[in-house]
């Protein structure tokens, strides 16, 4: 694949394909023209991050070209460094154009639309805080998945014998069908004439049925089983020219719609700016109302030029002087955004994935700039590298960003492109300012298509350390410090108060809910701004967190994702997550859980028999039967002790097992109610015999025959990797035959919690699974450990994906369900989405857009949370919620209020606090203690201590010595018994 970055400048030459795309791309050709802008300037060194003052005064492609081509050995990244010809783009399939004039960019255009095949065409552009892109890639494009989602599925319950045929599936889940999408189907049963392939049109979808365009009034009557799949249809999109487009639009693709009326404004300012500069060779002046005024002049006539609905009724002047001031400026924040977007525009040009930009955005971020207007002298050229900057904002905003302190959280593929971000504007590079970035993780190689901060040869280190030292090569004078630790209540000592109240911003760069639910506990506790982003794919989110202002990150909960049924995971899978959901459960019980629990008893053993003699309940049981297998029964002490474990296994999982259920429900079984018991969504499932010249077959139980021997630090033989050795020692191994078990209880219930029931005799079964462990572990050695494995989906040398993705194949082969291969197994057991550049640096530059919002202390109206996703394109620009308020008489309160009480009180003190406020204290704890409660008689006896002493003596609590007050949480209601939310209550004991 070959691409043409023409006129590059800034972030998007620099970024735009080959940080994710660089694996995609044979060649890369990278082309800077012989403009006024062709070499680096100082005025650059703000938008674009691999130029540094050293590069001053050379060519911007060839400073550029070796970093590009750090980021990915596989890519072939050249320059051209003379005029851009048609001969030149004549050898590529998609040219993106930067800084271009409208009359080049038509003349390319033109050429690239008549070429054969047609070469795709970009044009990006930005100004200030404003941008554009348009795309062209060609009369006829053909997109072949318009929305890179998985096709949807359904199990189907019944069809009709209809014209058109009502085809219902089972109540699992809703089905996700639209009118007329097309679906095949599959393994249908009695009406067999469906299972051709031949995909059919649905009508009047519904949740859980669908009219299916198709006389089945002569097929065979369904009798059962069947799975309808969706077919993604291929969609062929029509482009206009950029010449043809300029004239006749069409629609927009909107990001805020607030502003429904901006894009035709926009579409009409950015060619006049075109006109101004060819007219007056040069952009228009910051702050200069002479140039402005000539813009707005230039606008107002394209405008009269227009008839019909293409002609605007008025024409907005004051967005247009912040047009015309910011528009030689290149602001990092927004090459962040664009370049995201171009970059997953690209993907789209040369795959046919995803449905493409069609075919003007534009967007603008005109909150972000200071209320009061800017005078000519407050963005004079400082001849720094943030003039760019100081030209939108002036030269106060500049300095508090300098002086800012900021706590980044993560240093993975978000922190990174939020580092970079802030080392460009100048954040935190004054005197007084000061970055925090913490992370615990260390780099890994699946790191680096993503976290562009990091090198080869940074594998293994601190991602933390690695990215600040990053961050201060982009900016020498960024005051950064790198941490290691964790945010969590385990390190409030390093996360201390202090630390908190010195902070102004915290930006979020987290994976996980759990640490961003904490973070914004202590930003709400200690009243901080945050700023959240996250991405799914191509699909990203920004949250601002405004103390006062807006609702907190924990305000608003995504619902918890279905949880399959465990008789379901266990006994009746449906799909290949069932098995996967099996096949991680199954790696950590065998190599995580037993190994630890083993351990807890040979280290005190005595206390271990006596918690499960007291316990004596079936997960009591269920654990030292383990124990047991692991420590007596199917001990390993040598290498071919462990292949004989794994080949025991396979039998188990996948032949015996499935014989059993068979055997207690075969084929024809019914239930209760007299209907067939293996209906769907249930399969019915077959045992597999097993072959050593099945490489599935010898792949599982080498992998789980080398991590059994981890877990007993048992050497591994060179021989492992030869299979003809390998299968010689497996067929060794002697299987007994299959004997089915009379009375074999099996959890059918959709309900069931625990898929092993406690029985009566679970105590005297415990019993003899003590004395059995008692007598097993005698000649152990002293001192003897197991090493238990916690997964790691990221080292594809550890064999664990290796053997959850062979479990789950295994089952999936039972049951006759797809198998999928170990990279996709990785994706679902590892529960991962993955985090793509071009998304990062979307979140990242929405999030810097609303960075300068916090810095100028805006109000709430002016924020906005965004949700986008690449793929489609969708953007969806909205205000913030605000808080919820809470009243009591004269009284209101949010979560970000906390009331403060002066004072070392008493109990009874603290009681008549809020009784004074018309509220009766019925509760009051500390930490995870109650030290309070008006139920408790006894509780009665504790009015007239010391608070401080109660949450000392009851709670435990330790206060540091430079804290002056404690924290409780009071349930209170009113004279009419109705419970009120009261706020945090915090007492200043000192």
């Amino acid at each position: 694949m070959r691409i043409c970055i023409a006129d590059n400048w800034q972030y998007m030459g620099g970024r735009l394909c080959v940080a994710y795309l660089g694996q995609m791309f044979l060649s890369l050709a990278f082309k800077a023209s012989g403009l006024k802008l062709s070499n680096v300037e100082m005025w650059d060194l703000s938008g674009n991050f691999y130029f540094t003052e050293a590069d001053i005064g050379k060519n911007r492609a060839v400073a550029c070209c070796n970093k590009l081509q750090e980021l990915n050995a596989a890519v072939t990244v050249s320059t051209l460094t003379s005029e851009i010809t048609e001969e030149d783009i004549s050898s590529f399939q998609v040219v993106v154009f930067t800084d271009i004039t409208l009359e080049k960019a038509i003349q390319y255009n033109d050429f690239c639309r008549d070429h054969k095949p047609p070469i795709a065409f970009i044009k990006a552009d930005i100004r200030g805080l404003f941008g554009s892109v348009f795309c062209d890639f060609g009369p006829e494009f053909t997109v072949f998945d318009v929305n890179g989602e998985e096709p949807h599925t359904g199990i189907i319950a019944s069809i009709s014998n209809d014209n058109p045929a009502l085809v219902s599936c089972v109540d699992d889940e809703r089905l996700e069908f639209q009118d007329g999408d097309l679906v095949v189907f599959s393994e249908v049963h009695g009406m067999t004439q469906l299972n051709d392939g031949k995909p059919r049109k649905v009508k009047n979808a519904r949740p859980y049925s669908f009219l299916l365009e198709e006389d089945t009034s002569n097929f065979g009557a369904y009798e059962k089983g069947g799975i309808v799949t969706q077919v993604k249809q291929p969609k062929v999109l029509n482009f206009k020219s950029l010449s043809e487009a300029l004239q006749n639009p069409g629609e927009f693709l909107l990001s805020d719609f607030s502003k429904f009326d901006r894009p035709p404004l926009l579409h009409l300012a950015f060619q006049a700016l075109d006109k101004f500069v060819h007219e007056f060779g040069h952009f228009p002046l910051a702050a200069s109302e002479e140039d402005a005024s000539r813009l707005i002049d230039f606008t107002k006539a394209l405008n009269d030029s227009l008839s019909g609905d293409q002609k605007l009724d008025a024409i907005d002047e004051n967005v247009l002087k912040h047009f015309a001031s910011g528009s030689r400026a290149v602001l990092n924040p927004m090459a962040a955004m664009f370049g995201g977007l171009v970059g997953q525009e690209v993907v789209k040009a040369s795959s046919g994935k995803f449905h493409p930009l069609f075919q003007f955005f534009y967007f603008d971020s005109l909150e972000s700039l200071p209320l009061e207007p800017l005078q000519p002298e407050d963005v004079a050229p400082l001849n720094c590298r943030y003039d760019a900057q100081i030209s939108v904002f002036g030269k106060k905003l500049q300095k508090k960003l300098e002086d800012a302190k900021l706590f980044v959280v993560g240093a993975g593929a978000l922190g990174c492109e939020l580092l970079k971000n802030l080392a460009l504007m100048g954040a935190s590079s004054g005197s007084h300012g000061k970055l925090t970035i913490t992370d615990d993780d260390v780099i890994e190689k699946s790191n680096l298509s993503r976290q562009f901060l990091f090198r080869d040869w940074n594998i293994g280190q601190a991602k933390s350390t690695v990215a600040a030292s990053a961050a201060t090569a982009i900016n020498p004078h960024l005051k950064i410090e790198a941490l290691q630790n964790r945010v969590s209540p385990d390190t409030e000592n390093v996360f201390d108060d202090s630390f908190w109240d010195n902070l102004d911003v915290v930006l979020n760069a987290l994976d996980n809910v759990n640490a961003r639910l904490y973070v914004d506990s202590r930003c709400v506790y200690f009243q901080k701004p945050l700023l959240e982003s996250g991405t799914l794919g191509t699909k990203c989110n920004t949250q601002m967190v405004i103390p006062h202002l807006t609702e907190n990150y924990g305000a608003s909960r995504d619902p918890p994702e279905k949880q399959a049924p465990m008789c379901t995971v266990h006994s009746f899978p449906h799909n290949i997550d069932h098995c996967l959901t099996w096949a991680r459960s199954e790696f950590e019980g065998l190599l995580e859980k037993t190994p630890a629990e083993a351990n807890a008893f040979l280290m005190k053993p005595e206390e271990y028999k006596a918690a499960m003699k007291s316990a004596g309940d079936a997960q009591s049981r269920e654990l030292l039967e383990r124990v047991v297998e692991c420590l007596v029964s199917e001990r390993c002490e040598t290498f071919e002790d462990c292949i004989s474990w794994a080949r025991q296994k396979f039998e188990d999982y996948f032949s015996n097992r499935v014989k059993q259920l068979t055997y207690t429900f075969p084929e024809n079984a019914t239930t209760s109610g007299g209907a067939p018991f293996w209906s769907a969504p249930k399969r019915f499932p077959k045992p597999l015999e097993f072959n050593t010249n099945d490489p599935s077959h010898m792949s599982l139980i080498a992998a789980a025959s080398i991590l059994r021997a981890n877990t007993y630090g048992i050497p591994i033989p060179e021989w492992t990797s030869n299979s003809k050795k390998l299968a010689e020692a497996v067929d060794k191994v002697q299987i007994s035959d299959f004997k089915p078990k009379q009375g074999v209880k099996i959890v059918t219930d959709e309900k069931a919690t625990n898929m092993h029931p406690s029985t009566i005799d679970d105590s005297a079964v415990i019993d003899n699974l003590i004395r059995t462990l008692e007598s097993g572990v005698k000649n152990l050695s002293s001192g003897f450990r197991m090493s238990p494995i916690q997964f790691e989906k990221d080292d594809d040398t550890n064999f664990h994906m290796d053997l959850i993705a062979g479990f789950a194949n295994m089952r999936a082969r039972n049951y006759s369900i797809p198998e999928v291969d170990k990279l996709k197994a990785k994706f679902i057991a590892g529960r991962i989405i993955p985090a793509i550049a071009t998304t990062t640096a979307m979140a990242t530059g929405l999030v810097c857009l609303e960075l300068y919002k916090v810095i100028l202390n805006h109000k709430v109206e002016k924020y906005r949370n965004t949700f986008a996703n690449l793929a489609l394109p969708l953007f969806s620009m909205a205000e913030p919620v605000p808080p919820k308020i809470i009243k009591h008489g004269i009284l209101s309160w949010s979560v970000w209020d906390r009331w403060v009480i002066a004072g070392n009180l008493t109990l009874r003190e603290l009681l008549d606090w809020f009784q004074d406020k018309g509220l009766s204290a019925y509760s009051i704890s500390c930490g995870q203690s109650l030290i309070y409660n008006s139920i408790f008689p006894k509780h009665k006896e504790r009015l007239d201590r010391k608070v401080l002493d109660l949450a000392r003596d009851i709670a435990k609590l330790e206060i540091p010595p430079d804290r002056r007050h404690f924290d409780i949480v009071v349930a209170c209601e009113d004279d009419d018994g109705n419970d009120v939310d009261v706020p945090l209550i915090s007492i200043c004991f000192r």
